[in-house]
């Protein structure tokens, strides 16, 4: 779906390029994050890709078709949730979307009520956006993406700003969005969000691509397999997780008291990460 062959680019003004060089793709149907720190060079390269920015050095095609040769029905088949929440704070959440409906073909629009139900804006449809927090300023960010069911999203942090509960339904939003055979692209520094959505990420840092993998197979490569078992006494002792069934050492530790946990010492996204870059995603 998405082809991305060198991509370079340089803000005018700028001694050093933002984007190195990046190569990757995107397949029909597939959540692809981009995982880096602030600054990495994640926001860039999504606004090259649904066209904010332009100037840059590499190929780009979108379903075999070169970006630069796209037009305006591009728009119509992309979605792009922003980090930053900008909508009209004069005018009611309602009128917002119905605003940003007319630039989108009738019959391509899903119904703006069951939007605002989906998550759960309902009561506040008509209530103008200046009094909105920024979690539910992001909740509308959210159906204004989707609202013309594209083929494409592009989704920048799309859970900054949520509590638990709202972050945990726009993840299940978009689990729901891939699983019609949307194509979507995250940017995020939130390894939660990026171990629980993604089939594959790209490690950005200093605007390159250090790895690309499936967050499972980078744990794998980069964690240890071995367990934590922790009793209620206070005891703890590390097993290899191979044969483990089998292993004596194993069953006689558990019998030394009542076990309280067992923890895999699998490496978090954000351990791997750190091991590869040396960089916070928090940086």
């Amino acid at each position: 779906m998405i082809q991305v062959k060198n991509l370079s680019f340089t803000y005018p003004g700028a001694q050093a390029p933002t984007l190195k060089a990046l190569s990757f793709e995107i397949s029909e149907g597939e959540i692809f994050g981009f995982l880096g720190p602030s600054g990495a060079g994640k926001t860039t390269a999504q606004k090259i890709l649904y066209k904010i920015l332009h100037g840059f050095e590499g190929e780009i095609s979108i379903k075999g078709k070169a970006l630069t040769h796209w037009g305006k029905e591009y728009q119509e088949m992309i979605g792009v949730g922003f980090e930053l929440p900008n909508h009209y704070l004069k005018l009611t959440a309602k009128e917002n979307m119905a605003l940003f409906a007319a630039f989108y073909p009738k019959e391509k629009l899903l119904r703006l009520e069951d939007l605002f139900e989906m998550v759960g804006l309902e009561a506040h449809i008509n209530k103008k956006v200046e009094a909105f927090s920024k979690g539910m300023k992001m909740r509308l960010n959210f159906i204004r993406a989707i609202m013309h069911d594209p083929e494409i999203i592009f989704f920048d942090e799309p859970t900054a700003g949520l509590d638990p509960v709202n972050a945990r339904k726009i993840r299940d939003h978009i689990l729901a969005l891939r699983a019609k055979g949307k194509t979507i692209f995250i940017t995020t520094h939130n390894m939660t969000s990026a171990d629980e959505l993604c089939d594959r990420v790209a490690f950005i840092a200093d605007g390159e691509i250090l790895v690309t993998d499936s967050p499972a197979t980078l744990k794998h490569q980069h964690g240890r397999e071995a367990v934590k078992v922790e009793l209620k006494s206070g005891q703890t002792e590390e097993f290899p997780l191979k044969e483990l069934g089998q292993n004596v050492s194993f069953a006689d530790f558990l019998r030394q008291g009542e076990l309280l946990r067992i923890n895999t010492l699998e490496a978090t996204l954000e351990e791997v990460f750190i091991q590869l870059t040396g960089k916070s995603l928090k940086a």
